[in-house]
């Protein structure tokens, strides 16, 4: 077992990393493709930079710091997160277990195209299956998405119901081959979503050939898992959008810990870093009591 998992591999979680394996903690950081930062062409206002920076070098060099100092960096994944007396993440590649937990996933935009459906959320649309999945045993489900996240949400519903229906909405899949075995036991519809419909709660939604498809519930798993995702189906409390944190940077699940664009805020690369810092002290201090 881990002492520690970083789930991000962003400012924050990489600037915990540095804190908690100098602190000779057995840590493991996994992350998933490019967040915002990778995307900046040129950082000017971060201390230490003599130069201008792109946000993907400035990642990447964090990343060299970390194995440097005996860190593992990990391109997987995060599909979930579940307690039982210690915190187990699941990949797309396998499963890691760990004492503590810190969520620095930050904060991706994913803008799902499909009319009707803000429209519906609460009456029908959700992004928790389970939360949710309970409400709609033995009834017909849709699940949107094309990623391991989406096949792993939507494995969860066949334990409520066997009408499950994953939409790609016209994307091509990108799925493990463990995932396209688990597509199997489902309705694949690739035809484009023209717009969700119902009265006063989701009845069903149109594609693009005019096909009806009825259905009580329609979860959301588009792109990959975001700290609202695991914050939802673990219990923590949010404000808005954004995990609540004190000032140990703990959120209300023991062990849990946020930190970076998670927790909103101004969202710089300095302050990112700095929260990091903060979690890592307070991690450090209860992985070691739970040694104990």
């Amino acid at each position: 077992m881990h002492d520690i998992i970083i789930i991000g591999k962003g400012p924050a979680g990489l600037s915990a990393a540095l804190y908690t394996i100098r602190a000779n903690m057995d840590t493991v950081v996994i992350g998933h493709g490019d967040g915002a930062l990778a995307k900046a062409e040129r950082i000017e206002n971060y201390f230490g930079l003599a130069e201008p920076l792109s946000g993907m070098a400035l990642l990447k060099t964090g990343e060299r710091q970390v194995e440097r100092l005996g860190g593992r960096v990990l391109s997987e994944e995060v599909l979930d997160i579940t307690w039982n007396g210690a915190f187990t993440v699941t990949t797309g590649e396998g499963t890691y277990e760990a004492r503590v937990v810190l969520l620095a996933t930050g904060a991706p935009v994913v803008r799902v195209p499909v009319k009707g459906l803000a429209e519906y959320e609460g009456r029908g649309v959700s992004y928790c299956t389970t939360c949710d999945g309970f409400f709609h045993r033995n009834k017909p489900v849709g699940v949107i998405g094309y990623n391991d996240f989406a096949v792993h949400e939507a494995k969860e519903l066949l334990a409520f119901t066997d009408r499950v229906n994953f939409f790609t909405n016209g994307r091509e899949l990108e799925l493990t081959e463990a995932s396209r075995a688990v597509l199997g036991k489902m309705s694949v519809i690739r035809t484009p979503i023209r717009e969700l419909y119902g009265e006063e709660t989701l009845g069903g939604v149109r594609l693009e050939d005019d096909r009806k498809i009825p259905l009580t519930g329609f979860f959301v798993a588009y792109g990959s898992a975001s700290g609202a995702t695991f914050a939802l189906k673990l219990g923590i409390e949010m404000s808005g959008t954004s995990i609540r944190v004190d000032e140990r940077m703990a959120t209300s699940v023991p062990g849990l810990f946020a930190a970076g664009d998670v927790v909103g805020g101004f969202k710089q690369v300095s302050v990112a870093v700095g929260q990091g810092a903060i979690a890592a002290r307070s991690m450090i201090e209860t992985a070691r009591k739970l040694r104990e």
